[in-house]
């Protein structure tokens, strides 16, 4: 398996494709200024104790107070409150807990009114963004995540990842940590540690502990409700969690994106550093890797399969529901049973990329076709818990029904990925109506005459949609339009398609590529 990350910066967001194979998997979009990611770490103030929830709410800056029930509150909550308040109040004078005397685990069965009161300053860490109507969900079993380990304060037990098989492995690393980490820290080994060496472990074990001196100086000098200490930023979380010997290359658009990039590889996978590389070609670059493609045919109600069968999903408040359908494959010479176990297993293979490719979370219901092999159920099912491997949120299958539906709970930590892939009129602007088809040469012609005469630029650009730039240059080169116009105007005139423009748009743009508004 290749993999490739794609990432396209324009106007200070930031869009980050994964492709597998050159097939699209997963998007993600990133704001500059975006708080509230999951890992965030905040200082905030208890606002109310809901004892009948068994639950706070707490304000950490969001429009919406933020809910933290007694399970999240973690089992060294009386150790992290103790702390704030001794840091906050200067008697803890150094960052570390080595000296640091920890308070008793909290009941399991215990209430919140026990822990936490009105007016209560409290750190806490984003486990949820704000969803819907919701503020974020948080916990205050605080967890800071590097490239091989976790660290988390105020504990001192040491696991391994499970998908780590090999017990003499499981063991050295085990043995490694205990010898390494600081104490009252206890670490989580993550599958990526496996065959490390002491140095690589070691050298993120540091940067945590880094990290952790960071929020100490924060937490000092913060008044809630305050962020202090942020989680790395989406496209470097992707590369710390992803990047493996199977990632061939990683596309950036933005010079400055480029660099920051290269300097986080560095750091994380100094043999890496080569496959990063600064686009630089003359069309965008999601257009370039055939991602807006992709994107324009995976979102939305229906998802057509390579066979000719299609999926048609919906969205609800309280579930997704996916539905699976034979379409022009119904046609096949096979048996129906036949017939549908092709269909399910092709649809499968989309429903695992789509839940990841949408971020889809909470409960999912899949209408498979009607199968009256028990094999063939089987193996459907095993079909799907295979291809759902690769999924890094947590989620969990039932077996299909009686019915036919298989069930499918999915973590929600943050916002469903939606694209709207309808596309308004540019001329019409959604009232059903536009101008003349056959004028739109014209208008296009007369704009261009405007720019030149009138704001006298120089060197312009016209961007089309891909069809009609194949009717301007259409011909000869002397018998185009597109040559017409160059002799007409006497102007250095570039045209260039642009996957994602309406069939009858256009723009033009001068030489720093600034749009001209006419």
């Amino acid at each position: 398996m290749n993999y490739e990350l794609i990432i396209n910066s324009v106007n200070g967001e930031i869009t980050i494709a994964l492709l597998k194979d050159k097939g699209l998997v997963e998007i993600h979009k990133e704001k500059g200024n975006s708080h509230f990611a999951v890992g965030d770490i905040y200082l905030g103030k208890v606002k109310k104790v809901m004892t009948g929830l068994n639950a706070a709410f707490v304000d950490v800056g969001y429009e919406k107070d933020a809910f933290l029930h007694y399970l999240d509150l973690g089992p060294q909550a009386a150790s992290l409150i103790k702390y704030t308040n001794a840091t906050r109040q200067g008697k803890q004078n150094v960052s570390n807990l080595m000296y640091f005397k920890s308070e008793n685990d909290i009941r399991k069965e215990g209430k919140i009114n026990e822990i936490l009161q009105s007016g209560m300053q409290v750190m806490v860490q984003v486990a949820k963004e704000p969803i819907s109507q919701k503020g974020p969900r948080i916990t205050s079993e605080i967890s800071l995540a590097g490239r091989y380990i976790v660290l988390i304060p105020f504990s001192d037990k040491v696991s391994v990842s499970q998908k780590i098989r090999n017990s003499e492995e499981k063991a050295r690393l085990r043995e490694l940590i205990h010898k390494i980490k600081p104490k009252n820290f206890g670490v989580i080994v993550r599958t990526v540690a496996d065959g490390k060496t002491v140095a690589d472990i070691e050298g993120d074990m540091n940067e945590l502990m880094g990290k952790w001196e960071e929020l100490y100086k924060n937490l000092k000098t913060s008044q809630p409700p305050l962020r202090v200490l942020g989680e790395i930023n989406r496209k470097n979380a992707l590369l710390r969690d992803l990047l493996n010997a199977n990632f061939n290359n990683i596309h950036v658009n933005d010079p400055a994106v480029f660099e920051e990039i290269k300097e986080y590889i560095k750091t994380i996978s100094p043999d890496k550093v080569e496959i990063v590389k600064l686009y630089t070609g003359k069309f965008p670059i999601f257009d370039h890797f055939g991602i807006e493609k992709q994107i324009k045919s995976l979102f939305g109600k229906t998802v057509h399969m390579k066979s000719g069968a299609y999926l048609h999903v919906e969205h609800t408040e309280a579930l997704h529901v996916i539905d699976v359908n034979s379409g022009n494959r119904a046609k096949s010479e096979q048996s129906q049973e036949n017939n549908a176990y092709d269909v399910n297993v092709e649809a499968a293979i989309e429903v695992a990329r789509q839940l990841r490719l949408r971020d889809m979370g909470g409960i999912i219901v899949i209408d498979f076709i009607d199968m009256h092999n028990l094999e063939h159920r089987r193996s459907l099912f095993d079909k799907l818990k295979e291809e759902m491997k690769g999924d890094r949120a947590k989620h969990n299958i039932l077996p299909p029904s009686k019915f036919g539906l298989v069930q499918i709970t999915r973590q929600r930590v943050r916002p469903e990925m939606n694209i709207e892939v309808m596309e308004v009129c540019p001329n019409c602007q959604g009232t059903g109506k536009s101008q003349p088809a056959i004028l739109l040469i014209e208008k296009i012609e007369n704009t261009l005459g405007y720019i030149v005469k009138e704001q006298n630029q120089k060197d312009i650009t016209l961007q089309v949609h891909p069809y009609l730039e194949a009717y301007i240059t259409k011909g000869f080169f002397w018998k185009s339009i597109l040559h017409r116009w160059k002799k007409t105007y006497s102007k250095q005139l570039k045209l260039k398609p642009i996957q994602s423009y309406g069939f009858m748009e256009f723009r033009f743009f001068n030489s720093i590529e600034d749009e001209i508004v006419v």
